[in-house]
């Protein structure tokens, strides 16, 4: 899910963020910055790119379906003579 590479690069960035005087301990700070980092991101609820396209895919498909029946409702309902609201009216009866 989480690109490591992305982890490790950021992790060497911050390292290479610290003051002079504290580089000797350099390998164990980029360790700690990449466990920090994972476990932050671990948290979070996040999808892959992929996963996001699929559920856009799926919205669009059924956001269009909705779009349709929309349209096919508003046709019955103009060709009904009684309101659909109107107690015991029945939509196509001529009562």
């Amino acid at each position: 899910m989480i690109d490591l590479n992305h982890i490790d690069d950021l992790a060497r960035r911050l390292s290479g963020l610290v003051p002079p005087n504290l580089r000797d301990s350099r390998e164990e700070m980029q360790e700690n910055f990449k466990s920090v980092l994972q476990a932050g991101l671990s948290r979070l609820d996040l999808v892959t790119r992929e996963e996001f396209d699929v559920q856009r895919a799926v919205l669009l498909r059924t956001r269009e379906k909705l779009d349709a029946l929309e349209a096919l409702m508003a046709q019955l309902e103009a060709r009904s003579p009684g309101t659909p609201d109107a107690p015991g009216s029945v939509p196509g009866s001529s009562y």
